[in-house]
């Protein structure tokens, strides 16, 4: 059976039984279940699956980790959490989330006036609210109506001139005042891509020269006692945990010099994000180095010893750790349309009675091939394959020759791979790594998986059934765009094998996981491609249910948001069809009009094509 490194990335919260990938909560359902229920409905093209229960999973883990390593380190301090709404600010995300995090007091962190607006209208009313980002009077002052509301809000201040107006809204506003918090620039950085928001040379954050004189402002302006808050982010993913701890040590000092100042009620230390998700699905290549255990118990040990060790007040901890909460939620699907090499059978072959010498070989070579000379045969027919297209451009063979050599090839090539199956997996890559199967994917690699595009992350991929069958293809994955950049290609350390299907006689379907942090959001129309269909699942003892369906957007819907005036475009259509020559333009008005209401994705059905 092949796992697809099930075990490494999906951290239990999904399994294979009986050649299916399953949710491991409850009833159980497969995700081949799943989806086939949702394109009973006429659903096509990619569906994006949410499920709640695992939002619960990691806020739940999250609380009970940090509060298990304060009660075992006898630790003073509080925990708080709050989530950044820059990682996801969907709709069917976020009402989840509040709803699951009010029983823990988890909140919500805005980075812009939007997002600060969706805080203000959904965050659980016990629940804190942190505002980070540059700031404008606007934001500033969005920050004080929601104190005013009664939030528990805190203004973290990126540069002076942001104190500067929060000063200016103190005395226009009066109480209640929001927290102010300070952002502050560490020496310490992170490592990998974000390794640049930590660091002294990161785009946020006030350095120790500024700190100096926000705390004197503050004192000038008897605003010092609404200083609650430092904040450090030395960035995403953060893989190792030598960065954090070192990160720590640093800000737990700054911390204690700030209370022996005089800030008596900087009580909080936010660690900001970073909190890593395995993302990894081969043995050899790993994500994280540290398990939530070691994370949270270092975090909670070194704040300890510091505040020890200069004689301060234990702080109550703050983290914002976005992509471990909202990750592991959000699968997508994607319907395989075509692969690409499934025309070369040996019902294509049309051979001559005299067929060039190199052809009569190749033949010889698909007849005669065994498992003992399997690999000598593929490197043969290669060798073959080269001077056979010489041939052709020089004029020697004809194009029917040259259809003939490809076939015969890809032929050899999947014998070759049949009998070498139970040799030295790293036989079998070197084959494979030659000649890849392209599976053409209905999605946009680009509106779907934009971190793949933008940073070569790779998520989890693995399809849903056939799992108890050894695949033997090794594929590259194409998208639906016209951008030769919408591919994963097959990679030797990052190798993805699936299944030889025939598509005219079944469906087969991938599943990406791990995607529900960022990826939507981040998300591109290139080609006008959109956000995919969206589900939420819920699961009990019983089964599953299917709510909250979200259908992709319509042509029309796509071009409206990109400012054409759809009313004005159809009346064109209209009468364009109505001044050309063409017989029944009314049918065609109509179906005009139901095409431009459907979305943009395919809605081939692989047991219609033709082969």
């Amino acid at each position: 059976m092949q796992d697809y490194g099930i075990k490494l990335w999906s951290n239990n919260d999904f399994c294979i039984e009986n050649g299916y990938v399953k949710v491991n909560y409850k009833s159980r359902p497969s995700l081949y279940e799943i989806t086939q229920q949702i394109r009973d409905t006429g659903v096509r093209g990619p569906i994006l699956l949410r499920f709640p229960h695992l939002i619960h999973k990691q806020i739940d883990t999250l609380y009970k980790e940090f509060n298990r390593a304060i009660e075992s380190f006898q630790y003073k301090g509080k925990f708080h959490a709050v989530f950044p709404l820059k990682v996801n600010q969907f709709p069917n995300f976020v009402s989840h989330l509040v709803n699951i995090g009010e029983k823990y007091n988890y909140g919500l962190e805005a980075g812009s006036k939007a997002e600060l607006i969706i805080a203000m209208a959904y965050n659980n009313k016990n629940a804190p609210i942190t505002v980070n980002g540059f700031k404008d009077k606007n934001m500033i002052t969005l920050g004080f109506i929601a104190a005013k509301m009664g939030y528990d809000t805190t203004l973290t201040i990126e540069g002076l001139n942001e104190l500067e107006n929060i000063i200016e809204a103190a005395k226009i506003y009066k109480d209640p005042i929001p927290n102010i918090g300070l952002r502050i620039r560490l020496h310490s950085s992170g490592i990998g891509i974000w390794a640049k928001s930590g660091g002294i040379n990161s785009k946020f954050g006030l350095t120790s020269t500024e700190l100096l004189e926000a705390v004197e402002l503050l004192k000038k302006n008897d605003l010092l006692d609404h200083f609650t808050m430092i904040h450090f982010h030395i960035g995403s993913q953060i893989g190792e945990i030598n960065p954090v701890k070192k990160a720590l040590r640093e800000a737990g000092n700054i911390y204690a010099e700030l209370k022996k100042m005089g800030a008596k009620n900087l009580n909080n230390i936010n660690l900001g994000g970073g909190l890593a998700v395995e993302y990894s699905q081969h043995e050899n290549i790993h994500n994280r180095n540290y398990t939530i255990t070691e994370f949270t118990n270092d975090v909670v040990f070194l704040l300890k010893e510091i505040a020890m060790q200069k004689g301060v007040q234990e702080p109550h901890i703050f983290t914002e750790s976005g992509r471990y909460i909202a990750a592991s939620h959000a699968v997508l699907i994607a319907p395989v349309l075509e692969l690409f090499s499934q025309e070369y059978t040996e019902q294509g072959l049309k051979l001559k009675e005299n067929n060039p010498p190199l052809i009569e070989e190749l033949y010889d070579l698909y007849k005669s091939i065994n498992p003992s000379n399997a690999i000598e045969y593929f490197h043969d027919s290669l060798d073959h394959m080269e001077s056979l297209l010489t041939l052709f451009d020089l004029g020697y063979i004809d194009l029917q020759d040259r259809s003939n050599t490809e076939i015969l090839v890809h032929l050899i090539i999947k014998k070759a791979i049949e009998l070498t199956q139970d040799k030295d997996r790293y036989e079998l890559k070197r084959i494979q790594d030659r000649v890849q199967e392209r599976y053409l994917l209905n999605f946009s690699l680009f509106q779907s998986l934009p971190d793949f595009w933008g940073l070569k992350q790779r998520f989890p991929v693995m399809p849903l059934n056939k799992l108890d069958q050894k695949p033997t293809r090794s594929a590259s994955l194409w998208d639906i765009t016209c951008d030769s950049d919408g591919e994963i290609d097959f990679n030797v350390d990052y190798p993805l094998f699936l299944h030889d299907v025939d598509l005219s006689k079944e469906e087969y379907f991938l599943a990406f996981f791990l995607v529900g942090a960022y990826q939507e959001i981040l998300g591109m129309k290139h080609n006008l491609f959109t956000h995919p269909t969206e589900v939420t699942v819920k699961i009990d003892e019983k089964g599953f249910e299917l709510e909250n369906i979200v259908e992709s957007q319509s042509i029309l819907d796509i071009l409206y948001d990109l400012d054409y005036d759809i009313n004005e475009m159809q009346s064109r259509l209209k009468q364009l069809i109505a001044q050309s020559e063409c017989k029944e333009k009314e049918k065609i008005l109509d179906q005009l009009s139901i095409l431009l209401h459907e979305n943009n994705y395919l809605k081939i059905s692989p047991k219609e094509r033709k082969i």
